[in-house]
């Protein structure tokens, strides 16, 4: 083989690879997003201290369901059924209670994405659980 014709085969030989790693690196296929959040039941303080501020304080986080002004969980939802005893009142009839709500957070901005149900728990269940003693100086 004479030096232009390997020259020339050496040039299509590279335009080729070069084109090949370019095809690759600029069509990396279908990209794989990060999965749903799925529903699941988180129980603990459920909170509402003013209009619009309500959190959910259970054993990983406080769960932001809405702020005054700011952040507010989308769609309809039914509040848990606090019975009498099950809330405690600290200005006016806002206050807190225990409850159980099945839901989807996002877990890096601990804020909750949507509620699918809630319900009352008596104030017991949450005072005796260990694992939400970090939030005692917040709910006596």
């Amino acid at each position: 083989m004479d030096k232009i014709s390997m020259k020339t085969g050496l040039a299509i030989f590279g335009s080729l690879l070069l084109a090949a790693v370019v095809f690759a690196n600029g069509n990396p296929g279908p990209r794989s997003e990060p999965a749903a959040a799925e529903f699941e039941t988180r129980c603990g303080w459920f909170s509402n201290p003013t209009p619009a501020n309500i959190s959910l304080y259970d054993r990983d986080a406080e769960w932001t369901i809405g702020v005054q002004g700011g952040y507010q969980v989308s769609g309809d939802w039914d509040w848990p059924v606090f019975k009498s005893g099950q809330w405690v009142q600290t200005n006016g009839n806002y206050g807190y209670g225990c409850a159980c709500l099945q839901l989807r957070v996002n877990k890096g901005t601990h804020e909750v994405l949507e509620i699918k149900s809630a319900r009352a728990r008596s104030l017991s269940a949450c005072r005796q659980d260990p694992v939400l003693k970090k939030w005692r100086r917040l709910f006596k």
